[in-house]
């Protein structure tokens, strides 16, 4: 595979359907050119999530796939009722992917205290040692972002996930902003 070459999950989100989004006259995109500035570019970005199986025991066993961000863990999770199929990925060639420098060790860490939110959420105050099985599966998935610079002078981004038809918050904005600075 060319060093440029990756597997992204298929974004639901064009070119021209992003623009549209960043460009809209809704209220939150008016506060961003009021704060911000105008919008400058648009580009798309692929962050690198590795994909875990993850069972542990509730009522019953359970059984999940997620997919947690290989850069620095904090990102949202992404859930999968089974392990992706290749219908679901497409083969892109570019330049603009985040490398990965998460250890294994501490990607799953944070990825063992993100699930167990998660099941806490569910309802599930009553576990009193959670035992949670996090197998790691295969080579990292990339998932795609569409980020939109705002500005004049300082040069600002906000990001929309690109799978989920959804723009992210202050943390996602601060992890591509921390990236572009490096």
């Amino acid at each position: 595979m060319n060093p440029n070459q990756i597997q992204v999950l298929k974004p639901n989100v064009s070119r021209e359907e992003a623009l549209r989004a960043f460009s809209a006259g809704n209220v939150s995109k008016l506060y961003w050119r009021m704060t911000r500035g105008p919008l400058q570019r648009l580009a798309d970005i692929y962050v690198p999530f590795s994909l875990y199986t993850v069972r542990y025991k509730g009522k019953s066993m359970c059984k999940r796939v997620f997919a947690a961000d290989a850069v620095n863990g904090s990102l949202d999770l992404f859930v999968f009722p089974r392990m992706p199929e290749a219908g679901q990925f497409l083969t892109v060639l570019t330049r603009n992917v985040i490398p990965a420098s998460l250890p294994e060790s501490r990607a799953k860490e944070l990825l063992r205290d993100k699930v167990l939110r998660l099941i806490f959420q569910q309802g599930f105050f009553k576990l009193r040692e959670p035992q949670i099985e996090i197998t790691r599966e295969g080579a990292d998935v990339h998932v795609p972002y569409w980020l939109g610079f705002y500005g004049n002078t300082f040069v600002k981004c906000r990001a929309l996930d690109a799978v989920r038809r959804r723009f992210e918050g202050a943390k996602a904005s601060a992890f591509f902003e921390e990236w572009l600075a490096a």
